[in-house]
């Protein structure tokens, strides 16, 4: 009476192992696709990146190892470190203003007070569905101060064409149209975490006699730290990414935006202008190395912040 208890006890096992076994390859087949493009479009570059920024390509030997010289050059290259202070202080300007925008938005849409809410968030939000290179074109030919509607305007009205691309204006004129793309995107996600805030908060506040400045400020703010600190990361990477906005209003701009305007730029005209891939990729991984650095700040003090 024991030996087939045991035996189908055993047949059980069996079964068991081989669904588990199943279950893992078909685990590994689903992942599998994923993990062939990671390597191939991501894993791979970057390492030959990392390959190319140990050599230098010289008239007289060709192509020479030359270790981490490239790096040091570029930490001291003063088209470099200045281009990356000028996105420093891009980012330090526009994205609060940016957050801030988005923040206020996405409050005003969640205290359901607003009539056509709907029209108004997808009105806000459908700038970030235009691409960047056409926004950059589109304010390009508002900017212009020849041809653009708003010359016209100063000019029907006797005043001097505003010059929204001189080179104190340049940056604040780029950050106008970052604003614009990205602050609907921002709200978008802030306003998808008070949605998330459970509602006995509110009803709790409701029955302490609390305003809506109050419930703002004691719940929705604290609930939307984690939302916020995703934006300011997204932010920061694309700040010191920041590429096709002076990319293409260099054409209307070329005093005031140089190749080395921004350090993506910069490292672009390296590689493709100037056909030094070797120092371009060493300039992209400092790039990504302060990028990461500033995020990993970023991150620690709204830690820190929070657990206060």
């Amino acid at each position: 009476m024991t030996a087939p208890t045991v035996s189908n006890g055993a047949s059980r096992t069996r079964r068991s192992g081989s669904a588990t076994r199943s279950a893992r390859r078909a685990g590994l087949g689903f992942v599998l696709p994923f993990f062939v493009l990671f390597l191939s479009m991501v894993v791979v570059p970057l390492g030959y990146a990392a390959y190319l920024s140990l050599f230098e390509t010289r008239l007289i030997g060709g192509e020479s190892f030359v270790g981490l010289e490239q790096y040091a050059k570029a930490l001291t290259d003063p088209l470099l470190l200045e281009g990356i202070g000028r996105v420093a202080v891009f980012f330090l300007i526009q994205v609060p203003l940016m957050l801030a925008i988005a923040l206020i938005i996405a409050l005003i849409l969640d205290s359901g007070m607003l009539r056509l809410a709907k029209v108004f968030r997808l009105g806000v939000f459908l700038p970030y569905a235009v691409p960047s290179v056409i926004a950059a074109l589109m304010w390009g030919y508002l900017y212009g101060d020849q041809f653009g509607p708003l010359a016209q305007l100063a000019a029907a009205v006797g005043l001097p064409a505003p010059n929204f691309l001189s080179q104190g204006n340049v940056l604040g004129a780029i950050a106008n149209i970052v604003t614009w793309e990205f602050a609907g995107y921002n709200m978008i996600i802030m306003y998808a975490a008070l949605r998330a805030i459970p509602t006995e908060l509110y009803e709790a506040a409701a029955v302490d006699g609390a305003g809506a400045f109050r419930v703002a400020w004691s719940i929705k703010l604290p609930a939307l730290r984690p939302a916020i600190m995703v934006c300011l990361i997204f932010s920061v990477i694309g700040s010191f990414q920041l590429f096709n906005e002076p990319n293409l209003l260099q054409n209307l701009a070329p005093s005031s935006i140089d190749s080395a305007f921004t350090p993506n730029l910069y490292a672009y005209s390296l590689a493709f202008t100037g056909q030094n891939v070797n120092y371009a990729a060493a300039v992209s991984f400092l790039l990504g190395a302060v990028i990461f650095i500033v995020s990993y700040v970023a991150q620690s003090a709204g830690r820190r912040k929070a657990e206060k």
